[in-house]
């Protein structure tokens, strides 16, 4: 018995004392494969973090590549894209405008054009060559040719001409009637160059104050629509300030264009009166030259 008790407290006793050995090898053990298993954690989210880093990278430069493209591709398209011409600009605004008072600024663009034109030609034609008109007069008068002096004045168009008729047909009668009829006829002859002229002047003022009006009614449809809505947007607003803007705009250049065509009109009626006047003075000379007329 003695025996198997010392057997057993033997027993005991190495048991006592490698159960801490073993403990401690155990937690050794454990904390080792703690520390294994934390490795292999941090490894793994390591390993995660570079593969979303790694997808992140990817996804934004394939982002940027479908920028690139899309940037391309927009490029191309404008560039593909027909360009609008300046008459259809135009055309697009005029309809933006609104027919109602576009379309009377339109007729006083026309209206006034025609009759700019039509003053134009008339004016070109009435431009005559004045010195070669007196050297022909002159040499009939020297002839004692008083017919075919006429004949040359009748047969030849515009103003200057049409006045030295005159001045002919009277040099019977004395110097005094010669001079009251170049006068006289001269001054006819002035309101039928500047025939017309009113009506462009007349287009020239209406023009702009028809796009004005257009300029206050798009007012008032502007503030009709913020009443019935009851908000201040610029959305209910715009387009009623579009329609004022552009009649106003195309007011404006109806009446640039016109009074164009009228200062050039008006420059070159100046040169024909003057043209007439140098004319009627150099042709009493001739008519004293001539023996026609006497001091």
């Amino acid at each position: 018995m003695r025996n198997l008790f010392a057997l057993l407290l033997m027993l005991g006793l190495i048991a006592f004392v490698n159960a801490p050995v073993v403990a401690q090898e155990e937690s050794q053990a454990g904390t080792e494969e703690q520390a294994a298993t934390q490795e292999e954690a941090a490894g793994e989210e390591a390993a995660a973090e570079e593969a979303t880093t790694g997808e992140e990278a990817a996804a934004e430069e394939a982002a940027a590549e479908d920028d690139a493209a899309a940037a391309t591709a927009e490029e191309d398209s404008d560039e593909e894209a027909p360009k609008k011409t300046g008459f259809q600009t135009l055309k697009e605004k005029f309809i933006e405008g609104g027919w109602q008072f576009m379309s009377t600024v339109l007729v006083c663009l026309i209206l006034g054009l025609a009759f700019a034109i039509e003053r134009i030609i008339t004016l070109n034609i009435a431009t005559v060559n004045t010195e070669e008109l007196l050297a022909k007069i002159d040499d009939r008068l020297k002839n004692n040719d008083m017919e075919g002096a006429l004949e040359v004045c009748k047969s030849t168009p515009g103003p200057t001409a049409s006045i030295l008729y005159q001045g002919l047909k009277n040099v019977p009668r004395g110097a005094d009637a010669v001079e009251k009829a170049i006068v006289a006829y001269g001054n006819v002859q002035m309101g039928m160059l500047e025939k017309g002229l009113v009506w462009i002047s007349l287009f020239i003022a209406i023009a702009p104050m028809l796009g004005f009006m257009g300029t206050v009614i798009g007012m008032i449809q502007a503030f009709d629509k913020i009443e019935k809505v009851g908000d201040l947007s610029p959305a209910v607003v715009a387009g009623g300030i579009k329609v004022a803007l552009l009649t106003t705009v195309f007011g404006l250049i109806t009446a640039i264009i016109l009074q164009i065509f009228y200062n050039y009109i008006v420059s070159k009626i100046d040169s024909i009166v003057n043209k007439m006047e140098e004319a009627t003075i150099e042709f009493i000379d001739i008519l004293i030259d001539n023996n026609m007329l006497k001091h």
